[in-house]
């Protein structure tokens, strides 16, 4: 592991200081590319405008005639947090702006695969439905669309997926209208946008069009309300009761919505699917904190706090990250997505509270499962490593493992701890249980810095023809299907891709931080201050480090490293989870900052991330 510190650019520093920024947040801002105070501003002012998101235009006259002349909208979502929280800002937000009938339809991850297939195409039209509109997933899905538009549908695909290309060139479904910043021609700046943020981007250009043909009266007025049940899935992979809640329907010309009470589920869904966070995404993530933090939130939402343990009051992008979305994804990873849908959607104190400990007891079994998988694959992964070193070889550039026991619902889970472990781009497979595709493996992958998960799947397809049965995916993570008998095939190609691709110094483990700790900076309020502020992928939380002197060190739970440390002359206390082997006396450490109670004090303490060796 090597340690790297982050450069700060002086005069970026000096800038957001002059601003009134503490020095510390201006520090940890310059690090990390902001150089103006105007970029820190989360006013919902601030966002892109929805007008340079192409596509937005005719989806929101599509929609709004769809409204106008009462069609049946289907949402076809996807089974992960993102799919999730894009299905019931969708639905919600339809709601809203006077959609009567919104219904929606999960693929079921075993059954259907992903994306939009031709059978569910058959069953959005079974339904009853006239307008389809998917979230989180399409781009790619060209029978899919294809068929949905043979039988009569208006197809509306929002996706943030990097298209398909064929010889070279992108190639994208006919559909009626594609909203997708990646798609060729699109202006939209945060091409890092999640699936749920292009869906609200959507219901955003929909009011503009609604206000447009005077949809909405001029103030609020009184109007006849009636109350009826939810429609909930047009149809799920599994048998599962209707789920419903209540809604309330408006006669036209209402009074116009507010939509800011969707950006809890948009902030959640963003740090959830571990895009970039681009000044766009934090400030959507911002503005849904926010909320979050005044109680201003779904029901469903904070039943889901309150499972996990989590305070919604105080709550940071690490619950959404750890906490919340785990336990939405466990749903769609292991059961059903509908479970996690409809906990978005309820009103229901009751009904939330009941969905909420269904999804956490979900997510229980998903880490027994994961941990077995883990240790299994661990020790696989390791001797790879073990018999490359005993035979004076380098490791293999890339990962590559199935087991018939595997479960596919968490080898990307897997994926990404051996890689977080190794340090080498991952691929885990596990054999399909889709009834007559038992002689395929679904396989997930999780890259590192400098290896594009997706444009390396491209090369194998391209050097291996027949191989790769589906893929798709991003830089970091990606999915494919494969043929069992082509299993050593792709681990093969795979790896010379990266041997081609991978030097040494890409290969070496390194963590970037920001440096020594003032010891002024070690105060509670600050460390509550740092974690108020929006993290994550792209914008990484504070790392400090540097040499520090071990007084003690014991276990704690048989499995953390408690520790008793001199930082700058001075005393305090750290952890590393997860971590036995013994520290020297005196070690360059890693380490974020925490604060603990004992005895009704709170404490600051060091996280240890990492040491140097």
């Amino acid at each position: 592991m090597k340690i790297i510190v982050r450069e700060i650019p002086p005069r970026s520093a000096w800038m957001l200081e002059q601003a009134g920024i503490h020095p510390l947040l201006a520090q940890l801002y310059a690090a990390r590319g902001v150089q103006n105070p105007m970029e820190l501003d989360d006013g919902l002012a601030r966002l892109i405008a929805p007008c340079e998101m192409l596509g937005l235009s005719a989806a929101a006259t599509l929609l709004a005639d769809a409204i106008a002349a009462d069609k049946k909208i289907c949402i076809v979502a996807d089974y992960d947090c993102d799919g999730a929280t894009a299905c019931a800002v969708g639905i919600r937000g339809l709601r809203l702006l006077g959609a009567r009938q919104v219904a929606y339809i999960v693929p079921d991850r075993v059954v259907d695969g992903y994306g939009l297939t031709a059978p569910i195409s058959e069953r959005v039209k079974a339904s009853g439905a006239d307008v389809l509109i998917t979230v989180d997933n399409g781009i790619a899905s060209f029978e899919g669309v294809a068929t949905a538009r043979a039988l009569g549908l208006q197809v509306l695909v929002t996706d943030h997926h990097l298209p398909a290309s064929r010889d070279g060139q992108i190639v994208l479904p006919n559909a009626d209208v594609i909203v997708n910043p990646n798609q060729p021609g699109c202006p939209f700046a945060s091409k890092s946008i999640a699936g749920v943020g292009v869906m609200f981007y959507v219901l955003l250009a929909l009011r503009v069009e609604l206000r447009a043909r005077g949809y909405f009266s001029v103030r609020p007025e009184p109007h006849a309300v009636r109350t009826e049940p939810v429609e909930g899935p047009a149809s799920t992979g599994s048998a599962r009761t209707d789920l419903g809640s209540a809604r309330t329907v408006v006669n036209a010309r209402q009074a116009e919505p507010k939509l800011d009470g969707l950006l809890p589920l948009v902030a959640l869904g963003t740090v959830a699917d571990v895009v970039k966070l681009d000044a766009n995404n934090r400030r959507l993530v911002a503005q849904g904190l926010k909320r979050i933090r005044a109680l201003m939130l779904p029901t469903g939402l904070a039943s889901l706090f309150v499972a996990a343990g989590r305070d919604a009051k105080v709550a940071t992008t690490f619950d959404f990250g750890f906490a919340l979305g785990p336990r939405i994804n466990a749903a769609g990873r292991l059961s059903d997505m509908t479970l996690g849908i409809e906990c978005l959607l309820t009103d229901d104190v009751e009904r939330g509270q009941e969905l909420a400990k269904i999804l956490d007891g979900i997510n229980r079994e998903r880490r027994e499962i994961e941990g077995s998988m883990r240790e299994q694959a661990f020790a696989v992964a390791e001797s790879l490593f073990s018999d490359a070193a005993l035979g004076g070889l380098d490791a293999p550039p890339a990962i590559c493992m199935f087991d018939p026991d595997f479960h596919e619902g968490v080898v990307g889970i897997v994926a990404s701890r051996i890689k977080d472990k190794l340090h080498r781009p991952t691929f885990v497979f596990a054999q399909s249980k889709a009834p007559g595709r038992e002689h395929e493996l679904k396989g997930s992958g999780r890259s590192i810095a400098g290896f594009h998960l997706r444009d390396a799947l491209d090369l194998v397809a391209k050097r291996q023809p027949g191989v790769l049965l589906r893929f798709g995916g991003h830089a970091m993570a990606a999915g494919c299907t494969i043929a069992e008998e082509n299993f050593d095939i792709f681990e093969q190609s795979l790896s010379q891709v990266a041997q081609e691709w991978l030097d040494a110094a890409t290969l070496l483990r390194r963590l970037d931080t920001d440096g020594p700790l003032k010891p002024e900076y070690r105060r509670v309020e600050l460390v509550d201050a740092l974690h108020k502020e929006v993290w994550g992928q792209g914008f990484a939380p504070p790392t400090f480090s540097e040499e520090v002197e071990v007084l003690s060190q014991r276990l704690v739970g048989g499995k953390h490293l408690a520790l008793k440390l001199k930082h700058q002359g001075q005393p305090v206390d750290g952890i590393w989870f997860g971590h036995t082997e013994p520290l020297p006396t005196r070690v360059k450490l890693a380490f974020r900052l925490d604060a603990d109670a004992w005895n009704g004090v709170r404490r600051v303490r060091f996280l240890v991330e990492a040491v140097e060796i």
